[in-house]
């Protein structure tokens, strides 16, 4: 085995000489990698429903290089309940609430896989909120209000969001301390959210529950069914030309909302298809805008799981 020795002496000429701009880069990427905290989502791995093998779920902290409230948000990813889209999805829309002075928690729920897990069609729904549970007690951590943390949600993330919206009076989590589990409000982007044969996508519903589901389940997960007056407020984004998962989806959900008199905001685009995530490249006006401004204006706040 060779060994190679360096002095760092020979170099100190070229160190000397790095740019002002070169070192302020190296000291933005240093910064910017401790304001990503990675947090295991259950204490001590004691990961709820758990079998051998399963995947860890996890929070990572983007934190705002300057702070303009005190509005948390968690985003969770799509991906038809089969893998995250983070790259794509999850971790621009972190950025995009960063760049507005907002603290988001990306969450990596676990896809349901019965080889891993037991209750698979109830795990991504736990482990969101567990989410809003962690962050609400560890708000003063994270100067963060326990009343304002609200849920993001793209595609299959976006079914999974508008669960945690209108099934937040059910949960299979220990909450000793009665940790209110209802988001103070939903965004939901292109999201799945029926689970009716004539309006479901197909892929999320059978990698959550399975081909054999039956009607009470279809009813169950169809979150447009499930919404009372007491269900949070609601900002949609849709495309009506989306291939993937139809615009019915948010439209059945919009008329919801409003029979209701749940306050909703919808964002349509003419173009833009399935999963334009952040970007919508047909258009120069993108949703984010709108929806940072109604996040930043409303004063949130919740009530207990009633």
């Amino acid at each position: 085995m060779t060994y190679y020795f360096f002095s760092f002496g020979r170099y100190m000429p070229f160190i000397k000489k790095l740019s002002f701009y070169g070192v302020m880069l190296l000291t933005f990427y240093v910064q910017g990698s401790k304001a990503q905290t990675n947090i295991p989502l259950y204490p001590d791995n004691q990961i709820l429903f758990a079998k051998e093998g399963t995947e860890i779920p996890r929070l990572t902290v983007y934190k705002p290089a300057k702070m303009k409230s005190d509005i948390a948000v968690i985003v969770c990813s799509g991906g038809s309940y089969g893998g995250r889209a983070n790259d794509w999805e999850g971790i621009p829309a972190c950025k995009t609430l960063n760049d507005a002075g907002i603290t988001a928690f990306l969450l990596d729920y676990r896809v349901p896989n019965p080889t891993r897990m037991q209750h698979k069609e109830i795990v991504p729904l736990t482990d969101a909120q567990r989410a809003i549970q962690y962050v609400r007690e560890h708000a003063a951590e994270y100067k963060v209000d326990a009343a304002k943390v609200g849920i993001m949600g793209f595609s299959a993330g976006g079914h999974l969001v508008t669960t945690v919206g209108t099934h937040f009076g059910k949960t299979a989590l220990d909450n000793p301390q009665s940790t209110s589990l209802k988001p103070a409000f939903v965004i939901a982007v292109y999201p799945v959210v029926s689970f009716a044969d004539s309006l479901t996508h197909w892929d999320s519903r059978n990698n959550l529950i399975g081909p054999d589901i039956t009607s009470a389940e279809i009813k169950e997960y169809s979150n447009e069914l499930q919404v009372t007056v007491d269900t949070p407020p609601f900002f949609l984004v849709s495309a009506l030309d989306d291939n993937v998962v139809k615009v019915e989806n948010s439209l059945y959900l919009e008329a919801a909302l409003r029979q209701c008199e749940v306050p909703v905001e919808l964002y349509l685009y003419a173009k833009g298809g399935h999963g334009f995530g952040v970007n919508n490249k047909t258009v120069s006006k993108q949703w984010t805008a709108p929806c940072m401004k109604w996040i930043l204006s409303n004063k949130w706040k919740i009530s207990n799981n009633k």
